[in-house]
């Protein structure tokens, strides 16, 4: 397998031309022109622009210096918080992203030509179904404090989802989860983050003598779709089994088809009710021996 994944990337990278210094013919190369099309037309936070690309700082850095030098970008402290610096595209930096649009297309529209019309739909649907796995294997999943920002911008998210869902909506008071039960030893809080931002959650308690209880689980809509639900599922149930613990268990709304459809492929089984939680309809169990 990482034989094909180094053989797939020396292809692509030859094929668009990632080797050549000037990508596209434009006299600057790839990096450069991948800023002026991610900066967009609305200009963006730097700090922002270096979290959606994975870019060190200062490698960041130069490529904003030359773009700016070139009278493509300009640099400013933000309008909202001074210490934060933005950068928005110069008339000429609009212009020249508008070419490499063009010259995108082009070249895009040059690999299609050279396929019959079957070999084109099998090359878009697997560029698609790549493009997916890519992005999930992008998303970092790690313990958060349920104070921290992520943890609380995650639980904020799932609170407003499941309001809408739920028939009568939904109080987090009459659902009560502290803090200190998702919080070594008593628990732990997980949160799935996709080029630093938040974009899943779960967590899970470990009480004295009974089976482990997951809680707050939730993925973002944005997502979705990537296979994440149940990434942080197994992880959930991996420290629990790393505790040997025997069992894990959970419940959900009637509202959460996805959810049921989940935890039952998982190996989840459904059982008489454990807990006397007021918005439960199905409650599962899963053996970790």
């Amino acid at each position: 397998m990482v034989r094909q994944v180094r053989s797939f990337n020396r292809t692509v990278t030859q094929r668009i031309g990632v080797l050549n210094d000037a990508f596209l013919a434009r006299e600057r190369p790839l990096g450069q022109a991948r800023l002026l099309w991610e900066i967009g037309p609305d200009g963006c936070d730097v700090r922002q622009l270096r979290s959606r690309l994975d870019l060190d700082s200062g490698y960041l850095s130069r490529l904003l210096r030359a773009l700016e030098s070139d009278g493509l970008v300009v640099i400013e402290p933000s309008g909202t918080d001074g210490r934060v610096r933005s950068v928005r595209l110069t008339a000429a930096g609009l212009a020249e992203r508008a070419v490499l649009d063009e010259r995108s297309d082009a070249a895009a529209a040059i690999i299609l030509s050279r396929l019959d019309p079957r070999q084109r739909a099998r090359l878009a649907a697997a560029m698609a179904e790549t493009e997916r796995l890519l992005t999930a294997s992008a998303v970092e999943v790690a313990e958060r404090d349920p104070g921290h920002p992520d943890a609380r911008f995650c639980l904020q998210a799932y609170f407003g989802e499941i309001a809408g869902r739920f028939d009568g909506g939904f109080d987090p008071a009459r659902s009560p989860v502290r803090e200190e039960q998702l919080t070594p030893p008593a628990g732990l809080f997980l949160v799935a983050a996709l080029h630093g931002e938040p974009v899943g959650c779960g967590g899970i308690k470990f009480p004295a003598g009974a089976p482990a209880y997951i809680k707050r689980m939730w993925v973002s809509p944005a997502v979705r779709g990537l296979g994440l639900g149940r990434r942080l599922l197994a992880e959930l149930e991996d420290r629990a089994a790393a505790r040997q613990l025997p069992a894990v268990q959970l419940e959900t709304n009637r509202a959460l088809p996805e959810a049921i459809a989940l935890y039952r492929s998982a190996g989840y089984r459904e059982v008489p009710p454990f807990n006397d939680e007021p918005y439960a309809h199905h409650w599962f169990e899963k053996s970790l021996s």
